[in-house]
């Protein structure tokens, strides 16, 4: 079993990116778990989610603790079903470090690293932060709190700070791009040149 871990800012195309890997992989013949976090079959994900959506730090502090509960539910739900699976993929995992201030970023991710498991292929799918949001004002859904800006291209910094560990995917083109840039990750794995 191959796990994955597909990550980076808020519209930057993890869950695109995702559904590339899931597709190619299922039509390889395999069967693949795919998790968004926050994952909203989850009470944990839920209500993550609800606190993302408003302002002031305590929300932020809710959010947080609640999407860790979400990511430590998942990872117990893996670890008892990844025997049903060739692969699982998590959509968000260990760069949500990156939204705390640019202090504890680098000290958390670590922490996080250490603490929790570290998926077998980690995926970063970066993207400029004005396309990011065009991205996230389509979707027509209400606004998260750290989806101004000014607050992407602080995580995308802070992203640059703690990425060297993965595999980089652009998305900053267009989505036959990014397929082909998945499909490229795949093949190495494949090869074992990733």
């Amino acid at each position: 079993m191959t796990w994955f871990a597909v990550d980076g800012m808020d519209g930057s195309g993890k869950t695109t990116s995702s559904d590339f890997i899931r597709e190619q992989l299922t039509a390889e013949g395999r069967k693949v778990l795919e998790i968004t976090h926050p994952n909203l079959e989850t009470p944990y994900g839920r209500t993550a989610a609800k606190y993302l959506c408003r302002d002031g730090k305590p929300a932020v502090l809710v959010a947080t603790l609640y999407y860790i509960l979400d990511v430590l539910h998942s990872l117990r739900y893996k670890r008892k079903h990844e025997k049903e699976y060739d692969d699982i993929i998590f959509v968000r995992y260990s760069l949500a470090a990156a939204y705390l201030p640019s202090s504890l970023c680098r000290p958390a991710y670590k922490i996080i690293e250490f603490m929790l498991p570290v998926p077998d292929v980690k995926i970063y799918v970066d993207v400029e932060p004005e396309i990011a949001l065009q991205r996230i004002y389509e979707r027509g859904e209400e606004l998260e709190t750290f989806e101004t800006l000014e607050k992407l291209e602080k995580t995308r910094s802070r992203m640059a700070l703690i990425t060297d560990s993965w595999i980089k995917i652009d998305n900053s083109g267009t989505p036959e791009n990014t397929r082909e840039q998945t499909r490229r990750i795949l093949e190495d794995l494949k090869n074992g040149s990733a």
